[in-house]
């Protein structure tokens, strides 16, 4: 995993492993730095070079390796992957240790852990051993590793130019977006996959600076490739209602083989990771010369990305029974391959195989109900999306997803319904995602994004109680909020004034007031006020606020003034215990 160099104060014990909005406001850049923004427009700019430079890589060693059209029978599917993997392991052991994995866990261990450092031979070392396993035909795919060169790119002009470590943080998930959303071709997915699975929280200014890269990084990507999306099938109408019947049944069949592709790399990942440490080196040649096996004797279709396969599959070229064959070894494959070591990322293999099983459902709907109008491509492109809610476990990116490969926006309906049942049924089988099962196989505790956007968040409205102390008048006058107070009797009173502003006031301060013979209370009262508190906010929010009030009011939104109930530290600590002996 990333080590910086010792001389960076990387402070890791004090990284919190979430970024707050607080925290995130302090980050992101101030109004008037223009500087700060431009500079993550030329982070895109070089993330989406950096991408075509890999994608370019890649389909030149595919035809190298394997040739222009790989076909069941030639040696070369089998020697090709195995040579390069006994390569790519030499290389991952003695020159790129920290290129391991898909990407996605590394930069955020780089964001949690070391305060965005991703060094050069990191990111340069990536791109070497992801092209090479990619371009042999190992079965992975070059989104995620897209995104760590991104995030090691902008890390390392982010050094370059001396910034802070708060920016060298913020710069990390900057340029894994511009990496990503070039890979894609489909900014708004990288946008939201960066907000679902890597930061977690967003500010305006974060998201702006995220925005500008993966633009830029699109636009430097569509310069070279066009701005067509990847795939594309004919608009879908949806005149029987019925039909969306077919596509609950496909979201079911997504979220179950999503749940058996996780529990599958679960499982063998830690086995072959057991095994002695000299067969490290071996194991990516073997899993290469297994899934040369599997195109040897008669589907090279599942070697590499497989995105001309998935191409063909949407325009109905296969029937559903080698459909549903190529989804159960693409599984196979990619779970070979990925866990034996060998660098590349899961996106490509993933869409493969919902592609495989939405063509395979379309097909025997097509058999079995031929009035229904759903095309075979309709289905295969649903299927992407649902494995990618099912076994990523992003549901608002699977659908920004599948939207924007296609530029397909009738489909939106079906998309949705299929990805929501994938992600519920996968969820609640697989109860811990993918991602964090490897992060914690890899000995970290990196932040469950799941986690935290399903975490029941408390609000001031499940700790507020009605106040002992009196409610005065700012009008009033000071001896009548004395015998108020005493009355109470409490040591602190709250006070109206104009505006609907409220204060706190104590006895000392309304006692001396008194004194001064004072027309008004008002006179009394702190030059600061109360800030305005509602009882949908989070109750978290409250508790700074007690270092300068012991009691806070919250009032009604609706009704300006209306007092709601008031809040003490203390019924707040109690609210979070009670909080947690229910969870508990």
């Amino acid at each position: 995993m990333e080590t910086p160099p010792a001389t960076m104060d990387t402070n890791a014990k004090s990284t919190p492993l979430t970024l707050s909005e607080e925290e995130m406001q302090q980050i992101a850049p101030a109004r008037g730095e223009g500087l700060f923004l431009v500079l993550s427009i030329f982070i895109g700019v070089l993330s989406g070079l950096m991408v075509v430079c890999f994608r370019i890589s890649i389909e030149w060693l595919q035809v190298l390796l394997l040739g222009s059209v790989p076909h069941p029978g030639q040696l070369r599917l089998l020697y090709a992957p195995a040579l390069v993997g006994l390569l790519v392991a030499l290389l991952v052991r003695y020159f790129f240790p920290n290129a391991r994995g898909s990407g996605i866990n590394q930069t955020k261990a780089a964001l949690y852990i070391y305060n965005g450092y991703i060094s050069f031979r990191t990111m340069l070392g990536k791109f070497i051993t992801s092209a090479l396993a990619i371009g042999a035909g190992h079965s992975l795919g070059p989104e995620d590793p897209s995104l760590q060169i991104g995030a090691g790119l902008a890390s390392v002009v982010s050094r370059h130019l001396r910034l802070s470590r708060e920016r060298l943080r913020l710069f990390a998930p900057v340029g894994a977006a511009a990496g990503l959303a070039a890979a894609f071709n489909a900014p708004i997915s990288a946008i939201l996959f960066v907000i679902e699975e890597v930061i977690g929280n967003w500010s305006a200014a974060v998201l702006g600076s995220i925005v500008l890269a993966a633009v830029s990084s699109v636009v430097v990507a569509r310069a070279f490739w066009g701005a067509e999306p990847m795939f594309h099938i004919p608009s879908v109408n949806l005149r029987d209602n019925r039909e969306l019947l077919a596509y609950a049944v496909l979201g079911i069949i997504g979220g179950l083989a999503s749940v058996l592709f996780s529990r599958l790399l679960a499982w063998l990942r830690p086995w072959l990771r057991a095994l002695p440490k000299k067969t490290i080196v071996w194991q990516p040649a073997i899993a290469g010369l297994l899934v040369g096996a599997i195109g040897y004797f008669g589907f090279p279709q599942v070697m590499g990305p497989g995105y001309a396969v998935i191409d063909h599959a949407m325009h109905g070229e296969y029937l559903w029974h080698v459909l549903l064959a190529l989804a159960i070894l693409k599984i196979l494959a990619t779970t070979l391959s990925f866990s034996s070591g060998t660098p590349g990322g899961m996106f490509a293999p993933t869409l493969f195989i919902g592609a495989m099983l939405g063509g395979a459902v379309g097909s025997v709907e097509k058999i079995f109900f031929p009035h229904l109008t759903g095309s075979v491509g309709s289905y295969a492109l649903v299927g992407m999306g649902v494995l990618f809610a099912g076994f990523i476990r992003t549901p608002l990116t699977s659908v920004f997803m599948v939207l924007e490969v296609s530029g397909n926006y009738s489909i939106i309906l079906p998309v949705i319904l299929a990805n929501t049942l994938a992600y519920l049924l996968a969820r609640s089988l697989q109860p811990v995602p993918i991602f964090e099962v490897l992060t914690h196989q890899d000995g970290l505790s990196l932040p469950s994004m799941e986690e935290v956007r399903e975490e029941i968040s408390l609000r001031m409205e499940d700790a507020l109680h009605a106040t002992e102390a009196p409610i005065v008048l700012g009008t009033d006058p000071p001896a009548h909020v004395v015998a108020s107070m005493k009355k109470a009797p409490s040591e602190l009173a709250l006070v109206r004034c104009s505006g609907n502003h409220w204060y706190v006031l104590t006895a000392q301060e309304a006692a001396k007031a008194a004194q001064s013979g004072a027309e008004s209370v008002e006179s009394a009262l702190p030059e600061e006020r109360v800030p305005m508190l509602y009882p949908d906010l989070a109750l978290e929010e409250s508790l700074p606020h007690f270092r300068r009030w012991p009691l806070l009011p919250v009032v009604n939104r609706a009704v300006s003034g209306l007092l709601e109930g008031v809040l003490t530290q203390d019924d707040v600590l109690e609210c979070y215990r009670n909080h947690l002996r229910g969870q508990g």
